[in-house]
């Protein structure tokens, strides 16, 4: 049995977190052991982990502050466990586990990159950038990730890439609970439903996207807007003022971090994503289309690459542009909207089931427990 573990900033709500969730619970128990590390808290993730009967440890350090006592405390947790592979998550753990790596801590190291531009972070992606041929592998979830990292300076061995995987069978076409919901929500039935699942950031645009909304709702009065994920609530006055401003309060419902999505999706005509910069791969582009619901994102990260031709791609930060897009899906009507979205699932099933996605990391985890290199290159184990 190997034994892996990972290693992530941060357990709140985010990719990142729900794809290690999903691979640690999902893996084969007989065959690979995972250990999950938090530099930070459980945040909202570590439940499921802890629940799914993955160990779970918290290094307790504060975002932002320097605290050099946070890598003994992951040398106690390695001394515990005595991991195969450290697997790292996002670019802060990347940096503690290469520093733990090189105390001789752990045997062998990968780095997993999910983004692509990022706020902040700049002199940690130097450094690793710099570092970057120490990990036995680089695995990105995204090939646009992977390009962006290479124009920084990251020259690892060997790339890997492995896209995000997903659960086709709980996430899946509920008409029926889309009903139930819209009536919760008091959401008629009619009413054309354009659906953003992103948390207030400003990588997402939410600007944009109320722009978009208030020239959309100048042709369309039946159309509805929903947001959901952290920050995006009632009580967010910048985002509320964006929406005051122009002039469609009364057609958008804030929801806020919903962790009901298999429930939440069904709702929804179209689903969204307005993002400017900074994603990799877009989980809920993928999990939308699982529910049979077309999207319309703009062109940010492996978007396009996701979506196909089951969807629209728009450019980012252009409000009319991403207005046009959501026309080109309600002219279609709801017959053909149904069509687009089981097409939609379909590319879902075939390219990022989760089981294979699983298998595709457990390969790789056997291959570099065996201390497999790319033909030609050298260097530590």
């Amino acid at each position: 049995m190997l034994t892996v573990m990972h290693l992530i900033t941060g357990l709140e709500t985010g990719g990142a977190e729900g794809m290690l969730a999903r691979l640690a619970t999902g893996s084969d128990r007989k065959r690979f052991r995972h250990i999950v590390v938090s530099m930070t808290g459980p945040g909202t993730i570590g439940s499921a982990i802890a629940a799914g009967g993955i160990p779970l440890r918290s290094l307790g350090i504060r975002r932002n502050v320097p605290d050099p006592v946070g890598l003994l405390r992951l040398r106690r947790v390695l001394r515990e466990f005595r991991p195969d592979i450290l697997q790292t998550w996002l670019y802060h753990a990347d940096l503690l586990g290469l520093a733990a790596w090189k105390l001789g801590w752990a045997p062998r190291l990968l780095w997993n990159l999910r983004s692509t531009e990022t706020i902040g972070s700049a002199l940690v992606r130097r450094l690793l950038a710099r570092w970057s041929a120490l990990p036995d592998a680089v695995i990105v979830n995204s090939l646009e990730g992977q390009r962006f990292h290479e124009a920084l300076g990251y020259r690892p061995r060997r790339w890997v890439h492995i896209p995000n995987g997903f659960d086709t069978a709980a996430l899946k076409p509920d008409a029926e609970a889309g009903k139930r919901q819209r009536t919760a929500l008091g959401i008629g039935r009619d009413a054309l439903v354009i659906l953003l699942p992103a948390r207030h950031h400003p990588m997402k645009d939410h600007a944009t996207f109320v722009a978009a909304a208030a020239r959309f709702a100048q042709a369309r009065p039946e159309a509805r807007f929903v947001m959901i994920g952290s920050g995006a609530e009632a009580g967010n006055r910048a985002l509320a003022d964006l929406i005051s401003e122009q002039g469609i309060g009364d057609r958008v419902l804030l929801l806020g971090e919903r962790h009901d999505l298999a429930a939440i999706y069904p709702i929804a005509d179209v689903v969204t994503l307005s993002s400017a910069f900074g994603e990799g791969f877009p989980n809920v582009l993928a999990e939308a289309m699982c529910c049979g619901i077309p999207c319309v994102a703009t062109d940010i990260g492996d978007s396009a690459e996701i979506v196909g031709e089951t969807g629209v791609i728009m450019p980012p930060r252009d409000p009319a542009a991403l207005a046009a897009g959501w026309e080109k899906l309600a002219a279609l009507g709801p017959d053909e909207r149904w069509k687009l979205g089981a097409a939609a699932r379909a590319r879902v099933v075939e390219r990022y089931g989760l089981a294979a996605i699983i298998a595709r990391y457990e390969a790789l985890y056997e291959a570099i427990a065996r201390g497999e290199r790319r033909q030609g290159l050298g260097g530590k184990i």
